[in-house]
C-alpha cells in the first residue's frame, strides 16, 4: 500500500455512529465487584469498601521514603512563583525530578523506576503539586496516560524493554489524541496510520499535546485504514517525538498551569515501526480508556493537594485578620466558607485513598469509582479556591508578586484558582464523564432492555428483551423498597461519640431512592434518555455526593482505630455528610423540578438569531481568524518548537 495516499478528508459520521464507536471502546464485562456501579442499582455494599483497604508495610516504608525525598526537593528547588511569572519550568528542575526518580514513579523497579502503589504515587502529586501544579501536571502526563501506562498494561515484553527504563530516568512522554476538531467525538479523528511494509506512515495534526513541547516519545492516536484483511480502527503507537517529518508548531499559553509544555503537533509522513504499535490495530480507544481508569485518580490527587492549601491559608489568614471586634473566621459567613473547605478537603482525600487503594490491591473494578473521584474532586477543589479566593477579599484576587512588593506575605489565591480551572476539562470534561458515568450507571439496564428502545431492532428482538427485563425487574424493583437503612441501629459501629451511622443509613436510602428514580426516567423516556443529560448529569452528581459520604465515614472509623485524630475526622465526616445531604436532597428536587425544556427552547433561539438584539452595545475585543485551526494533512511550514531537555 502506498506510504503516500491523497490527503484524506476528516471522517463524517452521525451521531449513532458515533455513539457506536465510544461504545466499542468502553470495557463491556464486570469481571469485578463495584461500589459505585451497585451503589446506582440502589444496593449499599458497604462490605466492599469497609473496613478501608490498606498498603502493605513495605510499600508503605518505601512510599514514605521517597516522599520525604520528595518534600525536600519540593522545599530547596522549586519555585512555584517563578514557574507562573515565567511561564516555563527551569531546565534544571526537571533535571533534578529526574534525578531523584520522580519520572518513575509507577515504573516496576525492573525498569529502573520506583515502583510505588498508587497511593504514594498520588500522594506524592498532591506534594508536588503543591509547589507547582504545572510540575504535578507535567509529572502526572507522563506516566499517568503517557508511555509508561498504556505499555504496562497493554505492551510487549519488547516494548517495556526499550522505553521504560527510558521513561524511569530520561525520557519524558506525552499523550496526544485531540485534534482541532475533534475533542470527546474520536469517531471524527483524522490523524492517519497507512501500513506501509513493516512501518506504518502517520498523517496530521494533533492538539493540546501536554508534554509535547519536551517530550522524547509520545503515545499517538491514529486511523489505520480498514483494507482486505486488516480491521484498522484507531490504534495507538510508541513515536519518537524527534522522527523525521513531526514538527511541534506552537506551545500554546493558558490562564492557568503557565508551565505547561503543551503544544501542537503536525505529522507528515512519519515512519513508525509496526512493532511501536501499542496492542491490536483498532484498540487504540480501549486502550485509552482502559488507561484512564486509573490514570485519572492523578487530577483529584492534585485537588487533594489544593484543598489541603487552602484550607491551611484560610486557617491562618482567617485568624490573623480581624472586623468589628473579632477575627473574621468568628463571623458566621466567613466561617461557613472555612467549614466547607475543612470539610470537603477530608471527604476528597477520603475518596482519592479509597479509589487508589483499591486499584492497588485489583480486587474491584473501579472504573466509576475513579471517574467520580475526578469529576467530585475537580468541581470541588475549584469551589475551594473559589471560597479561598472570597474569604482573601481584594487580596485574593491581587497577585503574589503584588503582595511580596508591597510588603505583605505573597500568597497565590488567584493563581490557584487559575491552575484548577483546567481540570473541570482535563481528562473528559464535567459534562463529558456526567454521560460516561451515567452510561456505566445504567450499565445493568441497557443490557436486559436495551433492545427494547433501540429502534433498529427486530420486534422477535425486543419480544426477547421484554422477556429478560420483566425478569430482571421483577427481582431487582421489590429490592427497592425496603432496607437496613430504615433500621435506626443499622451501622451502629460508626457510632463513637459522634454517631455517623445515621449518615450511612441516609446513604442506603438515599441509593435505593436513585436507583427507583433511574427506572422511572427510563420507563418515561425510553429512547430519548439519552438526550436527557441535565437529568444525567444530576443523577451522577447524587452518586459522587453518596459515594463521598461512605468514602468519608469510612475513612473517619479507620483514623479511630489507627488512633490517628479519630475524634477529628469523625467531626469532619459528620460536617461533610451534613454539607452533603443538603445537596444531594437539592438534586433530587431538581431531578424532576428544572428548566430544561425551557434551556432547551431558548437555546434554540440563540442559535438561530432569535435574541441577538440582547448583544447590542457592545464591542467585541476578539481577534480575526476561524474558530477551528484547519489541520489539512501536509508538510509543516511553521519553525520547530520541539526543545528535549537534557
Amino acid at each position: 500500500m502506498s506510504a503516500t495516499p491523497e490527503s484524506p478528508s476528516r471522517p463524517t459520521v452521525t451521531e449513532r455512529e458515533a455513539r457506536q464507536v465510544a461504545e466499542a471502546a468502553r470495557e463491556q464485562d464486570w469481571r469485578k465487584p463495584s461500589f459505585a456501579k451497585e451503589l446506582f442499582l440502589g444496593r449499599f455494599r458497604l462490605d466492599l469498601i469497609h473496613p478501608h483497604p490498606l498498603p502493605a508495610g513495605e510499600d508503605a516504608e518505601r512510599g514514605e521514603e521517597f516522599l520525604a525525598k520528595l518534600r525536600d526537593f519540593c522545599e530547596t528547588r522549586i519555585d512555584g512563583a517563578l514557574i507562573d511569572r515565567e511561564a516555563r519550568i527551569p531546565d534544571e528542575v526537571v533535571t533534578g525530578l529526574k534525578e531523584i526518580g520522580a519520572f518513575g514513579m509507577k515504573i516496576d523497579t525492573k525498569y529502573g523506576g520506583l515502583g510505588l502503589t498508587q497511593v504514594y504515587y498520588n500522594k506524592a502529586l498532591a506534594l508536588v503539586g503543591s509547589a507547582s501544579p504545572a510540575i504535578g501536571a507535567l509529572l502526572s502526563a507522563h506516566q499517568s496516560i503517557g508511555v509508561p501506562q498504556p505499555l504496562k498494561m497493554f505492551g510487549t515484553q519488547e516494548q517495556k524493554d526499550t522505553f521504560l527504563p527510558r521513561c524511569a530516568r530520561t525520557d519524558i512522554s506525552a499523550f496526544l489524541l485531540t485534534e482541532p476538531d475533534v475533542g470527546s467525538d474520536p469517531a471524527r479523528l483524522a490523524t492517519t496510520a497507512v501500513p506501509d511494509g513493516d512501518s506504518y506512515v502517520l498523517d496530521g495534526v494533533k492538539l493540546w499535546t501536554t508534554n509535547g513541547v519536551v517530550a522524547d516519545l509520545l503515545v499517538v492516536m491514529a486511523r489505520v485504514p480498514k483494507s482486505e484483511g486488516r480491521r484498522g480502527g484507531i490504534t495507538a503507537f510508541v513515536v519518537e517525538a524527534d522522527s523525521e517529518g513531526i514538527t511541534v508548531e506552537n506551545r500554546n499559553a493558558f490562564m492557568g498551569l503557565r508551565g505547561l509544555e503543551n503544544g501542537v503537533t503536525r505529522f507528515h509522513r512519519v515512519r513508525v515501526p509496526a512493532a511501536h504499535r501499542i496492542g491490536e490495530e483498532g484498540q487504540g480507544l480501549k486502550i485509552a480508556l482502559t488507561t484512564l481508569n486509573t490514570g485519572r485518580l492523578s487530577l483529584p490527587a492534585m485537588c487533594v493537594g489544593a484543598g489541603k492549601w487552602c484550607l491551611k491559608i484560610a486557617r491562618e489568614w482567617s485568624a490573623a485578620r480581624e472586623q468589628w471586634g473579632k477575627p473574621v473566621a468568628l463571623h458566621e459567613a466567613v466561617g461557613s466558607k472555612i467549614a466547607f473547605i475543612a470539610a470537603t478537603t477530608f471527604a476528597l482525600e477520603a475518596v482519592l485513598d479509597l479509589s487508589s487503594q483499591m486499584a492497588d490491591e485489583n480486587r474491584n473494578d473501579i472504573r466509576i469509582e475513579a471517574a467520580l473521584a475526578k469529576l467530585y474532586g475537580s468541581e470541588m477543589a475549584w469551589l475551594m479556591a473559589d471560597e479561598l479566593v472570597q474569604i482573601r477579599g481584594g487580596r485574593g484576587f491581587e497577585t503574589a508578586d503584588s503582595l511580596r512588593e508591597r510588603g505583605e506575605r505573597a500568597v497565590p489565591a488567584e493563581q490557584i484558582l487559575r491552575d484548577l480551572r483546567i481540570n473541570r476539562i482535563f481528562e473528559g470534561s464535567t459534562e463529558i464523564m456526567h454521560l460516561l458515568i451515567a452510561r456505566e450507571a445504567v450499565d445493568a439496564h441497557l443490557s436486559v432492555a436495551g433492545d427494547l428502545i433501540d429502534p433498529e431492532k427486530t420486534l422477535g428482538d425486543k419480544a426477547r428483551a421484554g422477556a429478560n427485563a420483566g425478569l430482571f425487574y421483577a427481582k431487582w424493583l421489590p429490592k427497592l423498597v425496603a432496607g437496613p437503612g430504615q433500621l435506626p441501629r443499622t451501622y451502629g459501629e460508626f457510632k463513637h461519640g459522634i454517631d455517623l451511622s445515621p449518615h450511612l443509613r441516609y446513604v442506603e436510602r438515599a441509593a435505593r431512592r436513585l436507583a427507583r428514580s433511574t427506572f422511572y426516567a427510563m420507563s418515561r423516556w425510553q429512547g430519548r434518555m439519552e438526550t436527557k443529560q441535565g437529568f444525567l448529569g444530576r443523577i451522577v452528581d447524587i452518586g459522587a455526593e453518596l459515594f463521598a459520604m461512605s468514602a468519608a465515614c469510612v475513612r473517619a472509623e479507620l483514623l479511630r482505630t489507627r488512633g490517628e485524630n479519630g475524634r477529628e475526622a469523625y467531626q469532619l465526616a459528620d460536617a461533610f455528610c451534613r454539607q452533603s445531604r443538603v445537596r444531594v436532597e437539592e438534586l433530587f428536587d431538581r431531578l424532576w423540578t428544572n428548566t430544561d425544556d425551557i434551556d432547551h427552547k431558548v437555546v434554540k433561539g440563540v442559535l438561530s438569531g432569535t435574541y441577538t438584539w440582547l448583544e447590542q452595545g457592545i464591542v467585541d475585543p476578539s481577534g480575526d481568524g476561524p474558530w477551528i485551526a484547519d489541520a489539512a494533512p501536509g508538510p509543516s511550514t511553521r519553525k520547530n518548537r520541539h526543545r528535549p531537555i537534557r
